[in-house]
């Protein structure tokens, strides 16, 4: 049970490894009125990381409202 958290981190790890090593082609999309043509990896990764913050910042909010 000590390292259960850590085994979990490393599949999900490796997981997302696969998932990035098997989406290196480029991906062509538009926002509003600009078209972005830019590797799956990178549109996955910085999508991770706008959830990311967006939840850190979220949950931080919610922690302040509640004390």
């Amino acid at each position: 049970m000590k390292y259960l958290k850590l085994i979990i981190a490393l599949v999900l790890l490796v997981l997302i490894f696969i998932i990035f090593a098997q989406n290196t082609e480029a991906c062509q999309f538009r926002i509003l009125l600009w078209t972005v043509v830019m590797s799956r990896i990178v549109l996955m990764v910085l999508s991770l990381l706008v959830g990311l913050i967006l939840g850190f910042i979220l949950g931080n909010l919610k922690l302040t409202q509640k004390k």
